[in-house]
C-alpha cells in the first residue's frame, strides 16, 4: 500500500531542494537568522511584502495527492487547482494577502477548495545553474547580493563550446523556449478569434539583440537581471573585476535600447543580448522545481501550471453578446451614472 503524502512531506522536499533554507518556525521569521525570510518595499505605504519560503497556509497533517508548480499565484490559480483535484500550490513568487487571491481574504478562499499554499523564491535563486545553461554559458561565479543588495543576482560564466557567436545564443533561446510552438499557439488564435492583432507575452518578448552583430564572438558573459536593481554602475564595477567580459545578457527581465545598462555596455565595448522575459521563468526555474518535487515525492502527481496572457482590441474581445453587455453596462452605470448598483 503506497505511503500518504502530507504537507509535511513537501515541505520536507522543498527544504531539501534548497539545503534548507525553507521556514521551520517562527523563530527562523522573527530572529533574523534565514536570510531568505526579506522585506520586499518600493515605500509604497502598505504594499511591502515579506518572502517566507515554505508553507504559507495549510495544515502540515493534510493529505495531498497532487501538486501544482506555478510561477506567480492568482486567483485563476487557485480556480484550476480547486477544478482540477490539486492539493498544494507552490509558487515561485512571495504570496500577499489579497493581491494573490483576488482581492479577498487568502484563508478563507484557499481552504474552500482545501488548498495548501508554498513559496519560494528568493530561496530557490542560486541553486541551479540552469539559467545561465539556457542562455549559453557556464556561470563560474553566481552572486546573489550584488553590490550588497539582496536579490541583485548576478552571473558571471565562459560560453559553452557549441556557442561560440552571438547568433548562436539566439537560436538556442529560441530552440529551449519552443519559441516556433508558441507563435503557432499565436497563430491558430488570431485564426479561431478572426483578429491578427492579437499579441501574447513569450511571442512578443523573444531574445533580442541591442548591441553587436549575429557573428561577433563570444568568449566571458555578464548576466544581468535588471529589475532585481543592476544599474549601469554595477555594470561598470562587474567589467573592472571580470576585464576579459565581452558580452552582458540581460534575462528575466528586459531593458530597451535607450536603457543606461545599454548605453554602458556601448560605452565599456560590450555587446548586449536580450534574454528569455520574466514570462519564461516557469520552464526555467519551474520546470526544474517540479521535476525535482516528483523525483522525491514519485507518489504525488505534480503538474505545471502556465500562463499565456495576451493583449485583444476591444472591438475583437469575446463574443457579440459579452461587448454588448459591456458596452451597456459601460454606458448606463460607469459613464452617465444613471443607473445603481447590484
Amino acid at each position: 500500500m503506497d505511503s500518504i503524502i502530507k504537507v509535511k512531506d513537501v515541505l520536507d522536499a522543498l527544504d531539501q531542494i534548497t539545503g534548507g533554507r525553507c521556514v521551520k518556525n517562527l523563530e527562523d521569521i522573527f530572529s533574523g537568522k534565514n536570510k531568505f525570510v526579506v522585506m520586499k518595499s518600493s515605500n509604497i505605504p502598505g504594499k511591502e511584502c515579506m518572502e517566507l519560503p515554505g508553507l504559507i497556509c495549510g495544515d502540515l497533517a493534510a493529505p495531498v495527492k497532487k501538486i501544482a508548480v506555478t510561477m506567480t499565484l492568482t486567483e485563476c490559480n487557485i480556480e484550476l487547482a480547486g477544478a482540477t483535484g490539486v492539493d498544494a500550490i507552490i509558487a515561485h513568487h512571495p504570496v500577499v494577502e489579497a493581491a494573490n487571491s483576488g482581492g479577498v481574504n487568502i484563508r478563507g478562499y484557499l481552504n474552500l477548495y482545501g488548498l495548501s499554499v508554498f513559496e519560494l523564491h528568493e530561496a530557490f535563486h542560486g541553486l541551479h545553474p540552469g539559467i545561465a545553461y539556457i542562455h549559453g554559458h557556464r556561470a563560474f561565479r553566481v552572486d546573489i547580493a550584488y553590490g550588497d543588495i539582496a536579490g541583485n543576482i548576478m552571473y558571471v560564466g565562459k560560453a559553452l563550446d557549441n556557442v561560440p557567436t552571438i547568433g548562436a545564443i539566439l537560436d538556442r533561446l529560441n530552440e529551449f523556449m519552443g519559441m516556433g510552438e508558441e507563435q503557432k499557439m499565436l497563430l491558430t488564435e488570431k485564426n479561431v478569434r478572426d483578429c491578427n492583432e492579437i499579441c501574447e507575452t513569450n511571442v512578443a518578448t523573444g531574445g533580442q539583440l541591442l548591441v553587436g552583430a549575429r557573428d561577433n564572438k563570444v568568449g566571458t558573459i555578464i548576466h544581468i537581471f535588471p529589475h532585481t536593481g543592476f544599474t549601469a554602475q554595477h555594470l561598470a564595477m562587474a567589467k573592472q573585476e571580470h576585464p576579459e567580459a565581452d558580452t552582458v545578457i540581460a534575462s528575466i527581465s528586459r531593458v530597451r535600447k535607450d536603457s543606461e545598462l545599454v548605453k554602458k555596455a556601448e560605452e565599456l565595448g560590450l555587446n548586449f543580448v536580450v534574454g528569455n522575459s520574466h514570462a519564461m521563468e516557469m520552464l526555467e526555474n519551474g520546470l526544474p522545481l517540479a521535476t525535482a518535487l516528483q523525483k522525491l515525492l514519485p507518489e504525488v502527481e505534480v503538474v505545471l501550471f502556465r500562463e499565456r496572457i495576451t493583449s485583444t482590441p476591444l472591438h475583437k474581445v469575446g463574443t457579440a453578446s459579452i461587448r454588448n453587455y459591456a458596452d451597456y453596462i459601460a454606458r448606463e452605470y460607469l459613464v452617465n451614472k444613471k443607473g445603481g448598483s447590484e
